[in-house]
């Protein structure tokens, strides 16, 4: 997955805006409220405060007539609580005021109703500005049987807007409660129970990795912090993964090789010490002739055991790279001429041509001349042994882009297809993949030594069966920048 994240996909992003959302949910449901509040509060029809005094006296008359005992603050807040303009209603011989919404009311009206109830004018001297009567209620009495029973008084002006919210901050209130509720709860679903799911997978993908399980994944959807810690979190699993495989290889590698090691330490040992115990027996005669040559077996036999050894610590110091190699620019035709110098005795032995040819353009190459010629000299050794008496091995060199490839063919029987996969292993015997060869095998490391040589040079080597007969060997190595064309072609 790509670490590039969406901005808005981030999780302070979508905090952020989540919470402006609810704010603004919170604002835009309060102010609704509040309008619809407001309208109750003020009267929700189109009466003049003079009518609806009528129609609150009309309406006490027939009540109080019908029940001399009513609770008038309940009968006026249940019929004319919200809805309806505040006002007030004062009975005659009663000290109480009485209202349907005794907040909303000024605390004079109270005052002045009874004084118009007991026959006085509560707004004579209220002049106006243009010198009329100004009045502040308006009034209608209660008649009882035509008695004055009681006095109804509606201020002709709304109270101030502080007492309306005093009435809808209770209201207000809740509702803005109980919408941070539902708000906190639809952040929590839709912003942190997503991420708290990938957190709780990257947890378990941690603790499982702890516990030794390198295939664990975390979840890296979401697009986010967490899933960018994720991707990380899965790239170091699949990092330790691969190590941890390349230590169990490296490991059932090192067994391998201890028990081929021990293999084939323990030939040569067995044979020098069966030689050693003959010749050293009190009680057995041998002839002088015999006697050296057990001597000469026990020799030959120490120094196999000194080559497996000496092949094995130069493996360990090219695969290990505690072995510095030169970088020099080496010509193929002085490789090819010491092949044939090394091996000419071998070859006119057993009459073995070796014909070595060279592309016309082939550059030099670039490495170490000593391990490049090692290289070459443990390739073509394996074909002169595998090639039978008569026979040709064949030496080629041609230049193949930035690299120069170099063809080793044997006139030799080939190689079975079972076993080319694993020519280049630790003592991997050729003799054993070669059809009918009846060559003894060297130490089974000198292929190994080839591959670990061109893999110092940054090269590749592979092994397959020419068309015509033999094996085929193929050293791709590094070419000299600059050198092409200045070798010369022989053949």
């Amino acid at each position: 997955m790509s670490d590039r994240r969406v901005w808005y996909r981030s999780m302070y992003w979508r905090i952020a805006l989540g919470y402006i959302a609810v704010l603004a949910l919170l604002l835009i449901v309060q102010g609704g409220l509040a309008v619809w509040l407001t309208s109750r509060l003020w009267g929700r029809a189109s009466r003049t405060p003079a009518q609806l005094a009528e129609i609150i006296a009309q309406d006490l008359s027939s009540q109080l007539a019908e029940q001399s005992g009513l609770d008038l603050n309940s009968y006026l807040r249940k019929h004319y609580g919200l809805g309806y303009q505040p006002f007030v209603v004062v009975v005659a011989g009663e000290r109480q005021v009485f209202s349907n919404r005794p907040s909303a009311v000024p605390s004079s009206l109270g005052r002045d109703a009874r004084h118009r109830l007991a026959g006085g004018d509560p707004d004579a001297g209220r002049i106006g500005p243009n010198g009329e009567h100004v009045h502040f209620a308006e009034y209608s009495y209660v008649m009882i049987n035509g008695v004055r029973a009681a006095i109804v008084a509606v201020p002709r002006v709304r109270p101030p807007f502080s007492v309306g919210l005093r009435e809808m901050a209770p209201t207000l209130g809740t509702a803005a409660v109980g919408l941070v509720a539902v708000g906190a709860a639809l952040v929590a679903l839709v912003i942190f129970r997503p991420t708290h799911r990938r957190l709780r997978s990257l947890e378990e993908a941690a603790r499982a990795l702890g516990e030794g399980r390198t295939d664990v994944r975390a979840n890296e959807s979401g697009g986010d912090e967490v899933s960018g810690l994720s991707a990380t979190f899965n790239r170091m699993a699949a990092d330790l993964h691969v190590r941890a495989a390349a230590l169990d290889e490296s490991d059932r590698a090192r067994r391998q090789l201890l028990a081929d090691v021990s293999h084939e330490l323990m030939t040569p040992l067995a044979a020098i010490r069966g030689y050693v115990e003959t010749l050293s027996m009190p009680e057995i005669t041998l002839e002088k002739e015999t006697r050296a040559r057990y001597l000469d077996v026990a020799r030959q036999e120490t120094y196999k055991l000194e080559a497996i050894i000496g092949d094995l610590l130069d493996l360990a110091r090219l695969e290990g790279g505690g072995d510095t190699l030169e970088q020099d620019e080496v010509l193929v035709d002085d490789l090819f001429r010491r092949v044939a110098d090394r091996h000419r005795p071998e070859l006119t032995e057993r009459h073995v041509s070796l014909n070595s040819t060279i592309a016309p353009g082939t550059p030099r190459i670039l490495g170490d001349a000593d391990r490049l010629e090692q290289a070459v000299q443990n390739v073509a050794a394996n074909a002169i042994r595998h090639t039978p008496e008569g026979g040709a091995v064949s030496l080629r060199a041609e230049p193949a882009g930035n690299f120069v490839r170099i063809t080793v063919t044997d006139g030799g029987p080939g190689i079975a297809p079972e076993h080319l996969p694993h020519i280049f292993d630790r003592f991997y015997k050729a003799d054993a993949a070669r059809a009918g060869t009846r060559i003894p095998s060297g130490s089974g490391l000198g292929l190994s030594i080839v591959r670990a040589i061109v893999a110092r040079h940054g090269g590749d080597v592979e092994a397959s069966n020419a068309p015509e007969g033999g094996a085929t060997f193929t050293l791709r190595l590094p070419a000299a920048s600059g050198s092409a064309g200045d070798t010369v072609p022989r053949s």
